[in-house]
């Protein structure tokens, strides 16, 4: 008898990396075509930078220092095209490279590299841009209108006031704001591909979206309080954050009650932020906050072990 001792796990699925990320690829692929549309193709350019960036980013890195060339892995594609969607269209582009650079090196491969990071390399990347640049973050085309900046519907509800575009126009996209956060319909489009074919689950976007909107319904600032809890939901990168950021498998908890735990953590955040932060939005340091509980949530949150006591013991 022949035996094969091997590391676990002995029991594997047909999910390979590639094919989880080409599925994302595919799932941000209607929302990035929506910010073209209605932004431009410099949409593309940006995109086409970030995923460039991040792709050459991790290459050079492999090579510098002799570890394993994981380029195909398609990782270093979502982190740079995600990274493009929560950008304004009227980005620099060496601004953009740099962040792809950062999320890549410093936030995903330093950590020990994809799976091994603590915090979404992609919200990272934005929130160093914010941090350097904030005036580049806060730059948005009008539509229909080149080199003229407009002021997104968040900024209309920081006064606080409903936003001048009409729901549908927030639904599907008529509206100035970052790449791949404009288009409600297109995001939840890739959403109900990426449940259905088993990459994410729906506890953490279900918990987080309905957080925000039981919480911004209660406290709502105009006298209109469902269009203000519709509005909330859909602007912003709220959407794009709950479908595509909080999802992220190395940053997420694993557990199903610490899902969802962790999505009505980012839900209670980004209120708290959008109501009494510094700037309109609050989804990238919800979720990244959230990122550094993760560890507490798996540990409280996992079900006790067959013939295990309370704590662990027999």
């Amino acid at each position: 008898m022949k035996l094969t001792v091997a590391s676990s796990p002995h029991i594997r699925g047909n999910f390979r990396t590639n094919r989880i990320m080409l599925d994302v690829v595919l799932a941000l692929v209607p929302g990035l075509l929506v910010g073209t549309l209605v932004l431009g193709l410099r949409a593309l350019l940006v995109a086409l930078v970030c995923v460039t960036s991040a792709v050459v980013s991790e290459w050079l890195y492999s090579q510098v220092t002799h570890t394993r060339n994981t380029v195909a892995d398609c990782s270093a594609i979502v982190t740079g095209l995600l990274l493009a969607m929560t950008l304004p269209v009227t980005i620099p582009l060496f601004q953009a490279a740099l962040g792809s650079v950062f999320a890549i090196v410093v936030v995903k491969a330093l950590c020990g590299g994809l799976g091994q990071n603590i915090f979404n390399p992609a919200l990272s990347a934005r929130a160093l841009i914010m941090l350097l640049w904030p005036a580049s973050m806060v730059r948005f085309h009008a539509l229909g209108v080149d080199g003229v900046t407009a002021a997104t519907p968040l900024h209309h509800m920081v006064m606080p006031a409903l936003p001048e575009e009409s729901l549908l126009d927030m639904f599907l996209g008529n509206i100035p704001g970052c790449i791949g956060e404009i288009s409600t319909v297109a995001l939840l489009l890739g959403g109900v591909y990426l449940i259905a074919r088993k990459v994410i689950s729906y506890r953490i976007p279900t918990a987080y979206l309905g957080t925000v909107a039981v919480l911004t319904l209660v406290f709502h600032k105009t006298d209109a309080p469902l269009e203000w809890m519709l509005y909330s939901l859909t602007s912003g990168g709220l959407m794009l954050g709950a479908i595509f950021m909080a999802t992220d498998y190395a940053t997420s908890p694993v557990t199903k009650l610490g899902q969802v735990f962790y999505g009505v953590g980012c839900g209670v955040l980004t209120v708290l932020f959008r109501y009494f932060g510094l700037f309109p939005e609050g989804v990238t340091y919800a979720i990244l906050l959230m990122n550094a509980c993760v560890w507490m949530l798996d540990r409280y949150t996992a079900p006790r072990r067959f013939g295990c006591k309370k704590g662990g013991k027999a």
